[in-house]
C-alpha cells in the first residue's frame, strides 16, 4: 500500500509507492556499468607525475613525496570546483549576491591497487582511508574562511566518477550548504522541543524496531530510514551521540566504523550486483561557524554516512516539488540486505 512519511529532520515528506517498483532482486538488472576507456591511470602506483603535487600521504618515513610506495594518497583535483590560489571576495551584482571561487578541492585515493574497492578493501585499508578524512578536515579547518567540508564518494560512472581507480574527494567552502544547514536548523528544534538529540531518538527507535536495520557492530548501526528518498538508501551513524565526525575516535572505533561501511557496501553488491552508488559525510561544520546554530550544536547534531545505491532517475516530480517517490519500501530493502551473508 503506497503512503506518506515524514522526515522527523527535515520535514520533508515523501511517497513510499511499491505498487511502483520491483522485487528487490530485479534491481541489480537495472545497472548499466558505462567504463571509461583508460590508456594509463594517473592515480595508479607508479603514475604519480601524472596528478598534481600531492598534499598528504601515508607511506614509509623514508620515501620521498610524489613516488611509489603509498597507501593512501590525497592531491588536488585536476580540474577543482574550488581553489586556495583565489582571494576570497565577497560582492554583490545588484539584487545577487557573488563570491570568488574560494575553498579546496582534493581527491583521496584510497589504494595503490586499480582494482580494490571499498567492498574489497581490509578493515585495516579502509580505516586509513577514514582517518586521512578526518586529517584533511582537521587541516583545512585551520583556515577560518572555510566553513565547511564535505567527504564524498562518487562509484561507477553513472554516479559521477571520471576515473575507475578507487577514490573519494572532500570539498571545502566558504558557506555552509544548504542542506547540511537544513538538518542543523532541524536538530536544533526538535532539540528545544524536547531536549533530545533527534538522531539519537531515531537510533533508539530504529533498534527497537529492528526491521529497517542493515547492520550493526558494537559502535555503529546501518539502516534504511523510514522516510528513505530513494530505493536502498542507507543512513550509517554512531551509536554514541557525537557531532564531529572527526572528534572523540579511537582506533577500535574508526576500525569498527571501516567494518560497518565495508559490510553495508558488500551487502549492496551482493544484493544489486555491484550497484554504483553515492556516499557522503555530513558532519557538524568548522568550530567557528557554528554559533548561528544554538550553543547545544554538540547535543543536536549527529554525523552520519548517507549512502544512496542510483537506481532510479530523478524526474520531474521530484525535481518540481522536491517530493520523492520511493518504489520501494525501506523495511523490505533492508530485510533484502540483511539477509545477505558476508564470510
Amino acid at each position: 500500500m503506497n503512503e506518506l512519511r515524514k522526515d522527523p529532520i527535515l520535514g520533508n515528506w515523501v511517497i513510499i509507492s511499491p505498487e511502483r517498483g520491483k522485487r528487490p532482486q530485479a534491481y541489480a538488472q537495472l545497472q548499466r556499468v558505462i567504463k571509461k576507456k583508460e590508456t594509463v591511470c594517473p592515480l595508479c602506483s607508479g603514475n604519480e607525475s601524472l596528478t598534481p603535487p600531492e598534499i598528504y600521504a601515508l607511506r614509509p618515513k623514508r620515501s620521498k613525496p610524489d613516488t611509489k610506495g603509498w597507501g593512501v594518497r590525497v592531491v588536488p583535483n585536476r580540474f577543482p570546483a574550488l581553489g586556495r590560489k583565489k582571494e576570497l571576495v565577497r560582492k554583490r551584482l545588484g539584487m545577487f549576491d557573488v563570491m570568488s571561487g574560494f575553498g579546496a578541492h582534493e581527491v583521496i585515493i584510497e589504494t595503490p591497487e586499480h582494482d580494490k574497492n571499498l567492498k574489497d578493501q581490509s578493515v585495516k585499508e579502509l580505516s586509513k582511508v577514514l582517518k586521512t578524512f578526518q586529517y584533511r578536515i582537521e587541516e583545512l579547518y585551520k583556515d577560518k574562511h572555510l566553513h565547511y567540508c564535505l567527504v564524498f564518494k562518487n562509484e561507477g560512472w553513472e554516479a559521477g566518477a571520471s576515473l575507475e581507480h578507487p577514490h573519494s574527494q572532500l570539498i571545502a567552502t566558504p558557506v555552509i550548504p544548504k542542506r547540511i544547514k537544513e538538518e542543523l536548523v532541524g536538530s536544533r528544534n526538535y532539540f528545544k522541543g524536547r531536549k533530545r538529540c533527534v538522531y539519537c531518538d531515531i537510533l533508539s527507535q530504529e533498534r527497537k524496531n529492528g526491521e529497517r536495520i542493515v547492520y550493526e557492530n558494537k559502535e555503529y548501526l546501518a539502516f534504511c530510514p523510514f522516510a528513505s528518498r530513494f530505493p536502498f538508501e542507507i543512513w550509517l551513524l554512531p551509536k554514541k551521540h557525537n557531532a564531529d565526525f572527526c572528534s572523540r575516535t579511537t582506533k577500535e572505533s574508526i576500525s569498527l566504523l571501516a567494518d560497518a561501511l565495508r559490510t553495508t557496501i558488500q551487502k549492496l553488491a551482493q544484493a544489486l550486483d555491484n550497484p554504483q552508488y553515492n556516499y557522503v559525510i555530513h558532519t557538524a561544520p568548522n568550530p567557528i561557524s557554528r554559533h548561528g546554530y544554538g550553543k547545544n550544536i554538540d547535543r543536536n547534531f549527529h554525523w552520519h554516512i548517507e549512502i544512496i545505491p542510483r537506481l532510479t532517475r530523478v524526474a520531474g516530480f521530484e525535481w518540481g516539488a522536491d517530493f520523492y517517490i520511493n518504489p520501494m519500501a525501506p523495511e523490505e530493502a533492508a530485510r533484502s540486505l540483511r539477509e545477505k551473508e558476508i564470510r
